[in-house]
Protein backbone atom coordinates (compact mmCIF):
# COMPACT_ATOMS: atom_id res chain seq x y z
CA UNK A 1 0.00 0.00 0.00
CA UNK A 2 1.56 3.41 -0.86
CA UNK A 3 0.36 4.87 2.53
CA UNK A 4 2.48 2.89 4.33
CA UNK A 5 5.54 4.32 1.87
CA UNK A 6 5.03 7.06 2.31
CA UNK A 7 4.36 7.13 6.07
CA UNK A 8 7.66 6.00 6.61
CA UNK A 9 9.29 8.75 4.70
CA UNK A 10 7.33 11.57 6.01
CA UNK A 11 8.30 14.21 8.68
CA UNK A 12 6.97 13.78 11.95
CA UNK A 13 6.31 16.84 14.30
CA UNK A 14 9.06 16.50 16.75
CA UNK A 15 11.43 15.77 13.32
CA UNK A 16 10.06 19.40 12.49
CA UNK A 17 10.50 21.15 16.03
CA UNK A 18 14.04 19.64 15.91
CA UNK A 19 15.02 21.00 12.98
CA UNK A 20 17.19 23.92 12.41
CA UNK A 21 15.53 26.01 10.04
CA UNK A 22 11.68 25.08 10.99
CA UNK A 23 12.18 24.56 14.20
CA UNK A 24 10.89 28.31 14.50
CA UNK A 25 7.70 27.84 13.07
CA UNK A 26 6.57 24.31 15.08
CA UNK A 27 4.05 25.85 16.30
CA UNK A 28 1.90 26.33 13.26
CA UNK A 29 3.09 22.85 11.98
CA UNK A 30 1.82 21.31 14.49
CA UNK A 31 -1.71 19.95 13.55
CA UNK A 32 -1.65 16.10 12.85
CA UNK A 33 -3.50 16.97 9.74
CA UNK A 34 -0.45 18.64 8.17
CA UNK A 35 1.79 15.22 8.35
CA UNK A 36 -1.15 12.38 8.67
CA UNK A 37 -2.11 10.22 5.70
CA UNK A 38 -6.03 10.18 6.34
CA UNK A 39 -8.58 10.76 3.32
CA UNK A 40 -9.81 13.95 3.71
CA UNK A 41 -6.53 15.66 4.79
CA UNK A 42 -4.69 14.22 1.33
CA UNK A 43 -8.44 14.69 -0.27
CA UNK A 44 -7.79 18.77 1.01
CA UNK A 45 -4.12 18.44 0.04
CA UNK A 46 -4.54 17.35 -3.45
CA UNK A 47 -7.52 19.93 -4.12
CA UNK A 48 -5.54 22.80 -2.32
CA UNK A 49 -2.14 21.42 -4.85
CA UNK A 50 -4.27 21.93 -7.81
CA UNK A 51 -6.03 25.40 -6.63
CA UNK A 52 -2.92 26.50 -5.66
CA UNK A 53 -0.86 25.33 -8.98
CA UNK A 54 -2.74 28.54 -11.08
CA UNK A 55 -1.72 30.63 -9.12
CA UNK A 56 0.87 32.90 -11.44
CA UNK A 57 4.52 33.19 -11.25
CA UNK A 58 6.71 31.07 -8.89
CA UNK A 59 4.08 31.20 -6.05
CA UNK A 60 2.26 27.97 -6.35
CA UNK A 61 4.07 26.12 -3.42
CA UNK A 62 4.28 29.24 -1.08
CA UNK A 63 0.68 29.63 -1.40
CA UNK A 64 -0.33 25.48 -0.78
CA UNK A 65 2.38 26.22 1.98
CA UNK A 66 -0.11 29.07 3.41
CA UNK A 67 -3.29 28.06 2.49
CA UNK A 68 -2.82 24.44 4.08
CA UNK A 69 -1.79 25.49 7.22
CA UNK A 70 -5.35 26.83 8.59
CA UNK A 71 -6.98 24.62 6.10
CA UNK A 72 -5.23 21.74 8.42
CA UNK A 73 -4.53 19.70 5.11
CA UNK A 74 -1.30 17.11 4.05
CA UNK A 75 0.99 20.09 3.41
CA UNK A 76 3.25 17.62 1.49
CA UNK A 77 0.70 16.49 -0.93
CA UNK A 78 -0.48 19.77 -1.09
CA UNK A 79 2.89 21.09 -2.30
CA UNK A 80 3.76 17.98 -4.55
CA UNK A 81 0.58 18.19 -6.25
CA UNK A 82 1.38 21.76 -7.49
CA UNK A 83 3.81 20.23 -9.56
CA UNK A 84 1.07 19.37 -12.75
CA UNK A 85 1.94 23.12 -13.51
CA UNK A 86 5.39 23.38 -15.40
CA UNK A 87 6.50 25.79 -17.86
CA UNK A 88 5.10 22.62 -20.72
CA UNK A 89 1.36 23.18 -19.08
CA UNK A 90 1.31 26.61 -17.53
CA UNK A 91 0.27 28.38 -21.05
CA UNK A 92 -1.94 25.72 -22.16
CA UNK A 93 -3.92 25.79 -18.73
CA UNK A 94 -3.84 29.20 -18.89
CA UNK A 95 -5.26 29.49 -22.63
CA UNK A 96 -8.06 27.11 -20.76
CA UNK A 97 -8.74 29.41 -18.19
CA UNK A 98 -8.73 32.30 -20.34
CA UNK A 99 -11.38 30.74 -22.81
CA UNK A 100 -13.31 29.39 -19.24
CA UNK A 101 -13.75 32.94 -17.87
CA UNK A 102 -14.71 33.91 -21.09
CA UNK A 103 -17.45 31.90 -21.55
CA UNK A 104 -18.55 32.19 -17.81
CA UNK A 105 -18.32 36.36 -18.22
CA UNK A 106 -19.79 36.18 -21.80
CA UNK A 107 -16.31 38.22 -23.15
CA UNK A 108 -16.16 38.73 -27.33
CA UNK A 109 -15.62 36.34 -29.65
CA UNK A 110 -12.73 35.53 -31.77
CA UNK A 111 -9.18 35.99 -31.08
CA UNK A 112 -7.85 38.65 -28.92
CA UNK A 113 -4.35 40.43 -29.90
CA UNK A 114 -2.28 39.79 -26.19
CA UNK A 115 1.41 40.50 -25.43
CA UNK A 116 3.91 38.15 -25.87
CA UNK A 117 6.79 37.39 -23.73
CA UNK A 118 9.50 34.58 -24.01
CA UNK A 119 10.69 32.27 -21.51
CA UNK A 120 14.69 33.56 -20.78
CA UNK A 121 15.70 30.73 -18.27
CA UNK A 122 18.93 32.90 -17.52
CA UNK A 123 16.60 35.59 -16.35
CA UNK A 124 14.30 33.95 -14.67
CA UNK A 125 12.74 37.31 -12.99
CA UNK A 126 12.60 39.15 -15.47
CA UNK A 127 10.67 36.22 -17.63
CA UNK A 128 8.43 35.92 -14.53
CA UNK A 129 7.56 39.54 -14.66
CA UNK A 130 6.86 39.22 -18.63
CA UNK A 131 4.46 36.53 -17.78
CA UNK A 132 2.22 38.96 -15.17
CA UNK A 133 2.11 41.32 -18.01
CA UNK A 134 1.45 38.73 -20.36
CA UNK A 135 -1.71 37.90 -17.58
CA UNK A 136 -2.51 41.54 -16.87
CA UNK A 137 -2.66 41.58 -21.17
CA UNK A 138 -5.74 38.85 -21.08
CA UNK A 139 -7.72 40.98 -18.52
CA UNK A 140 -10.66 39.69 -16.76
CA UNK A 141 -11.30 37.05 -18.70
CA UNK A 142 -8.50 35.73 -17.16
CA UNK A 143 -8.73 36.24 -13.80
CA UNK A 144 -12.53 34.80 -13.72
CA UNK A 145 -11.06 31.73 -15.67
CA UNK A 146 -8.08 31.01 -12.98
CA UNK A 147 -10.20 31.29 -10.43
CA UNK A 148 -12.89 29.00 -11.74
CA UNK A 149 -10.74 26.59 -13.30
CA UNK A 150 -8.65 26.19 -9.79
CA UNK A 151 -11.86 25.74 -7.69
CA UNK A 152 -13.34 23.41 -11.11
CA UNK A 153 -9.87 21.38 -10.79
CA UNK A 154 -9.74 21.43 -6.62
CA UNK A 155 -13.25 20.06 -6.32
CA UNK A 156 -12.94 17.41 -8.85
CA UNK A 157 -9.63 16.34 -7.32
CA UNK A 158 -10.87 16.65 -3.96
CA UNK A 159 -14.04 14.12 -5.03
CA UNK A 160 -11.79 12.20 -7.03
CA UNK A 161 -9.36 11.56 -3.92
CA UNK A 162 -12.34 10.36 -1.74
CA UNK A 163 -13.64 8.03 -4.76
CA UNK A 164 -10.42 6.73 -4.89
CA UNK A 165 -9.79 5.95 -1.82
CA UNK A 166 -13.33 4.69 -1.10
CA UNK A 167 -12.46 2.51 -3.87
CA UNK A 168 -9.03 1.24 -2.73
CA UNK A 169 -10.76 0.37 1.00
CA UNK A 170 -13.62 -1.32 -0.57
CA UNK A 171 -10.83 -3.46 -2.63
CA UNK A 172 -8.86 -3.94 1.00
CA UNK A 173 -11.70 -5.56 2.80
CA UNK A 174 -12.81 -7.75 -0.16
CA UNK A 175 -9.56 -9.17 -0.73
CA UNK A 176 -9.32 -10.01 3.36
CA UNK A 177 -12.77 -11.43 3.35
CA UNK A 178 -11.73 -14.15 0.09
CA UNK A 179 -8.22 -14.88 2.55
CA UNK A 180 -10.70 -15.56 5.02
CA UNK A 181 -13.10 -17.69 3.42
CA UNK A 182 -10.29 -19.50 1.47
CA UNK A 183 -8.63 -20.12 5.39
CA UNK A 184 -12.01 -20.89 6.89
CA UNK A 185 -12.42 -23.79 3.79
CA UNK A 186 -9.35 -25.20 4.51
CA UNK A 187 -9.91 -26.52 8.28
Amino acid sequence: MPRKYFRRHLPTAASISEHRWLGRFAPFLQHPNLWHLNRHSVAGGVALGLFAGLVPGPLQMLTALLLSIPLHVNLPVALLTTLYTNPLTIVPLYLLAYEYGRLLIGGQSGVVEVTTFEMDWLHLWDSTIALFHWCLSLGKPLGVGLVALGLSLAAIGYFGVLLAWRIQVSLAWRSRCRERSKRGAKR
